[in-house]
């Protein structure tokens, strides 16, 4: 077992360390000085203070989506519309912000509200593609994007239609709310409340996967879900259960988004978060106790690419290029060590 446990570590270290090399050679080619190159990424991620907080602002919605595809993916179902889930999170919370900033209630319970609404947004989302899957015999890929694209266009709708500001819509998004409204910040747009939500639901996935009956099922449905049928299992409504859990995560980070990070909605809200989320869930090969640190390493990756923009004018799109050449030398390592040497 131990010997395993090394043996993992060698491949993903191989494939990380490959990664590296092919980037490498990508930089040399584009003209960029390799190593004055990562110089810049890692200066633009943690040069400043301004920059740190940029990165913790993108880690939390990604701790969120991350967690959420887990659930799934333990379910062994393939929630690609996890960026769809989040979209609908923001729409929900701007839904209700809107709806409540001119009443008398406080502030502080329309926020929360605007939280809870956006998480029944994601989760209402997240049902749909499930149904389509469970009763309709849909693959939850196609349906999860299907309903990734309905998301996008609701959302331009609202921003340039219902929503719009007053004469005129928009790409800058809706009219912002009240600051009364706002997440509470630490003055520099890093609201401790949504980085500590995110942080809260990473332990809890953690314990609901590794530590409860209910965990213990969800993997078995995922494993084999004819044999868990007949175990007793009710298989399709914990692919349901799957589905709502981690849309309700996904909502949640929508909610986040506009409560605390942009104050409105925004067409392209959800920011590929949803997407970056798969990638950091495949990289760490579903365990969740890896979510934060690589989650954290991506966040960072994505903040601090765009010095390439600036210094070399590379396009910031570079971060992508590592972040999948990653994910997918991992994945191929697995394989490699599968076919050669037995699964772990």
């Amino acid at each position: 077992m131990k010997k395993n446990v090394w043996v993992n570590i060698g491949f993903q270290a191989g494939a990380l360390v490959l990664a590296l090399l092919i980037t490498t050679l990508i930089l040399a080619a584009a003209g960029a000085p390799p190593l004055k190159a990562y110089g810049s990424i890692l200066n633009g991620a943690f040069g400043s203070s301004n920059n740190i907080v940029a990165v913790l602002i993108t880690w939390a919605p990604l701790l969120l989506t991350t967690v959420g595809v887990l659930i799934t993916f333990s379910a062994g179902l393939w929630n690609i519309g996890v960026e769809g889930q989040m979209t609908l999170g923001a729409i929900f919370a701007t839904w209700m912000l809107r709806m409540l900033q001119d009443t008398n209630l406080p502030p502080a319970l329309i926020i929360i509200l605007g939280i809870l609404w956006g998480m029944v947004g994601g989760a209402l989302w997240a049902s749909l593609a499930g149904a389509l899957k469970t009763f309709g015999g849909v693959n939850e890929i196609f349906g999860g994007l299907g309903l990734n694209f309905v998301s996008t266009a609701l959302t331009i709708y609202l921003v340039f239609g219902p929503w719009k500001r007053p004469g005129v819509g928009s790409m800058s998004g809706t009219q912002p709310f009240n600051e009364a409204l706002w997440l509470p910040t630490l003055g520099t747009g890093l609201s401790p409340w949504g980085l500590g939500l995110s942080i809260l639901a990473v332990i809890l996935v953690y314990l609901l996967l590794r530590g409860t009956y209910f965990g213990l099922r969800l993997k078995a449905v995922g494993k084999n879900m004819k044999a868990s049928y007949l175990l007793g299992i009710p298989t399709w409504q914990y692919s349901m259960f799957a589905f709502l859990l981690c849309g309700a995560l996904a909502g949640l980070a929508g909610a986040i988004q506009v409560e605390s990070v942009y104050h409105r909605l925004l067409p392209n809200i959800s920011n590929g978060y949803g997407f970056l989320g798969l990638l950091v869930a495949m990289l760490i090969n579903y365990q969740a106790i890896w979510v934060i640190p690589i989650a954290l390493f991506f966040a960072a990756l994505n903040v601090g690419s765009v010095q390439l923009q600036i210094v070399y004018k590379m396009d910031s799109s570079f971060a992508g290029v590592l972040q999948d050449l990653l994910v997918l030398l991992v994945l191929l390592g697995q394989g490699v060590r599968e076919r050669f040497l037995g699964k772990a």
